[in-house]
């Protein structure tokens, strides 16, 4: 019965080191939704347009940066709510 505890202790110790992983190594995570983005992107009637595929990559980028200049704008007026015009701004 030991041995199982410490097996365990081993495993949870492994998961630990994964999620340690510095934030410019890791891959960003998508925030936009890429078939809702597509079909907005690509417009409708006679003027539709292709879409490449690194083009999500770069409007994602820049909801990162709209997300981090956010955080600054609302930390910079001392608060800890984000507003609409934290993001327009």
């Amino acid at each position: 019965m030991a041995k199982k505890k410490a097996t365990k202790k081993k495993a949870t110790k492994k998961k630990a080191a994964k999620k340690t992983t510095t934030k410019k190594s890791a891959k960003r995570e998508v925030l936009v939704v890429g078939s809702k983005t597509k079909l907005a992107l690509k417009g409708s009637g006679k003027n539709t347009f292709n879409v490449s595929s690194d083009t999500l990559d770069a409007l994602n980028d820049l909801v990162y940066q709209a997300v981090e200049q956010a955080q600054k704008r609302c930390a910079a007026n001392g608060r800890k709510t984000i507003r609409p015009y934290d993001i327009l701004a």
